[in-house]
């Protein structure tokens, strides 16, 4: 009986556990994030494919005709879609690397808590809660024709070098790609930092006392416990970089010409042309190549994860 009574009590103690478990968790608590995503991200998703099916303009605003595909058809017949797509790719991969490579570095070298590196880490991070906007138009009069990166090269008698900048293809994509990676390798240096303070030390002390070097750690202990947060950093760059609008269009408006269009701003041309239903389309195609690189990415990286 007294077992019976020991187990009896802690079979009301689960149960009465279960249900403050459930009191401290009730589903409603999800209702306003369930709400607020349903409005701003799939009901304006819902939108975008039914007027991309039809040839909704700025003509027939409320009388939209249902047309099929032919809206992705035309956009994806679009040499200036093309090529938008490519620079797009072109941007998320160049500014990925960028950015984990400038993050790695950085957080390596600020790792050891001190003033001087919570100082370095204070500074390296500004980039990023600054506005695109402001930043591209800092660039923007930087890398103008008589801007003052082309006034200091003069000054130092390398005035061959000088040019616009922004006005030729390969100097206007690589400044757009170096700033954007300038600006977010902060970012990328906060997760890394936490990836590194999170394996512990005994893989460096066991190393140490086996002789390996220096880059054999970093190569076989710390890069391949980092994977993790290279999940995470690579996941977001290049998801961030796909959906890139603001600094492009600041900087360049997708110009010379047609030369940096990315997708978001031929997007936005579309629409301000009044061609709503290819707006739509080409705004559906960079949500499928968003949701798709991302999955294939994340299940990629996950699986090269190691436990710690």
């Amino acid at each position: 009986m007294k077992g019976f009574r020991y187990s009896s009590e802690a079979f009301l103690e689960e149960k009465m556990g279960n249900k403050l478990n459930k009191k401290a968790y009730p589903l409603y608590l999800l209702v306003p994030a369930v709400v607020v995503y349903s409005v701003f991200i799939i009901i304006p998703f819902l939108f975008s494919i039914f007027f991309s099916l039809t040839d909704w303009n700025i003509e027939r605003m409320f009388t939209p005709v249902f047309r099929g595909v032919t809206n992705y058809l035309t956009v994806l017949q679009d040499k200036i879609f093309v090529r938008a797509v490519v620079n797009t790719l072109l941007f998320a991969v160049g500014t990925t690397i960028l950015k984990i490579a400038f993050g790695l570095l950085l957080a390596l070298a600020v790792l050891k808590v001190s003033r001087l590196n919570n100082v370095l880490r204070t500074i390296f991070y500004i980039p990023c809660v600054m506005s695109p906007l402001i930043i591209g138009v800092i660039f923007t009069s930087l890398l103008a024709d008589q801007g003052l990166l082309n006034n200091l090269l003069e000054s130092l008698g390398l005035s061959a070098l000088a040019v616009n900048w922004l006005a030729k293809y390969a100097t206007a994509m690589s400044s757009v790609i170096m700033i954007e990676g300038w600006m977010w390798s902060g970012f990328n240096m906060f997760i890394f930092i936490a990836g590194l303070q999170a394996i512990s030390t005994d893989y460096y002390e066991s190393a140490d006392v086996d002789g390996v070097s220096k880059f054999n750690q970093f190569r076989y202990i710390t890069l391949p416990l980092l994977v993790p947060s290279f999940t995470v950093t690579v996941t977001l760059n290049i998801t961030g970089s796909l959906k890139v609008f603001d600094l492009i269009y600041v900087l360049t408006q997708g110009g010379p010409g047609f030369d940096t269009q990315v997708m978001s701003t031929y997007v936005y041309r579309a629409f301000g042309l009044g061609l709503l239903g290819e707006s739509s389309a080409a705004s559906v195609i960079l949500a499928v190549i968003v949701v798709l690189i991302s999955f294939v990415l994340n299940r990629y990286l996950t699986r090269k994860e190691v436990a710690l």
